[in-house]
């Protein structure tokens, strides 16, 4: 087997596919511990790099804009002039795989999702999308390596965990408000949930990016005539994304939308219940009872992204009933 020395390897998509994507780096950290590894991401994703010292270098493409020609030439000469010995590229780009292969790296691996992958990768993986999607990714660095797949790991302090204590993270992707996709309750069911879990006596905190203002808006608006004894705003106060993984690792349990959170739960192994509307929880969260998909029997779900790229109009999946989300939160 070869002893890589210089390693590249792609991944597009937001923070969520990172942190999906790091069992990948994880194994070939470990298989050759003294590999330089960069990583190639878009740039909204970038702050990804914050919550791991696995990587050595990485650099943007953004590839899904209008100037994505220009992303990939930029990605050729970067690939090229790199020194490197082995990439891995997740990208189902037709492109890729020849782009790939004109810099003259020796092994090349990505998806088989073409006949050009086939002629130019070394090794064309075949893409099996009916998986937690970390393990679809670590499907890749199987012919590299002969490591067990780990779940994705961030390593942070091992804090002491707030006694009693309930993270509540609404959000979704910018992405997702921007295309105007409906993942998850509505803020009026949030505080609802909100409002049922300190009425149990548990302490809950209330959190949100950038992007979340408005939601976070309307539950505020929802909780105004609530005693708010035990419930802490914590909107603005995380600057970050890595005050954002203490604040996680803090808590006893985490619920959220899918979304980055819920992947950044499962990275520092905390308790995490996560909303699930029109997409796959049998794809986005691994089998184990330390994370749980809050569904319901809607047999029009899962569609989104396998059968529909918008949300449809009825919205049946996210027809929750309050006490049926806290029974399962609250056991």
């Amino acid at each position: 087997m070869n002893n890589y020395k210089n390693i590249l390897l792609i991944n597009f998509g937001g923070i969520g596919d990172e942190i999906l994507f790091m069992p990948v780096v994880q194994s070939l950290k470990k298989k050759f511990p003294s590999a330089k590894i960069t990583l190639c991401l878009e740039g909204r994703s970038k702050a990804f790099v914050k919550l791991t010292n696995l990587l050595d270098s990485y650099f943007c493409i953004d590839i899904k804009t209008k100037n994505k020609y220009i992303e990939m030439l930029k990605l050729y000469f970067k690939a090229l002039f790199g020194g490197f010995d082995l990439v891995i590229s997740s990208g189902g780009n037709a492109l890729i795989a020849p782009l790939l292969f004109f810099t003259g790296i020796k092994t090349r691996v990505g998806y088989k999702t073409s006949k050009l992958s086939e002629k130019f990768l070394t090794h064309a993986v075949i893409l099996n999308k009916q998986q937690y999607a970390s393990m679809m990714y670590f499907d890749l660095v199987k012919p590299i390596t002969n490591l067990e797949f780990e779940l994705p790991l961030i390593e942070v302090e091992n804090f002491e965990k707030n006694k009693n204590s309930v993270l509540i993270h609404p959000g979704v992707s910018k992405i997702s408000v921007q295309k105007n996709i409906i993942k998850t309750i509505s803020p009026k069911m949030w505080a609802q949930v909100i409002i049922e879990l300190l009425k149990k006596g548990k302490n809950v905190y209330l959190a949100g990016g950038p992007d979340d203002s408005e939601c976070i808006e309307e539950i505020r608006n929802e909780l105004k005539n609530v005693d708010l004894t035990n419930f802490s705003d914590m909107f603005g106060k995380t600057k970050n994304i890595f005050e954002l993984v203490e604040l996680i690792k803090k808590s006893e349990i985490l619920i959220c939308s899918d979304s980055a959170p819920m992947h950044i739960g499962v990275a520092t192994n905390t308790k995490t219940f996560a909303i699930f509307g029109p997409t796959d929880d049998e794809t986005l969260l691994p089998k184990s009872d330390n994370f749980i998909a809050i569904k319901n029997n809607a047999n029009c779900r899962p569609c989104l992204w396998n059968k529909r790229q918008t949300t449809c109009e009825k919205l049946d999946c996210l027809d929750f009933n309050l006490e049926y989300i806290v029974s399962i939160i609250c056991g």
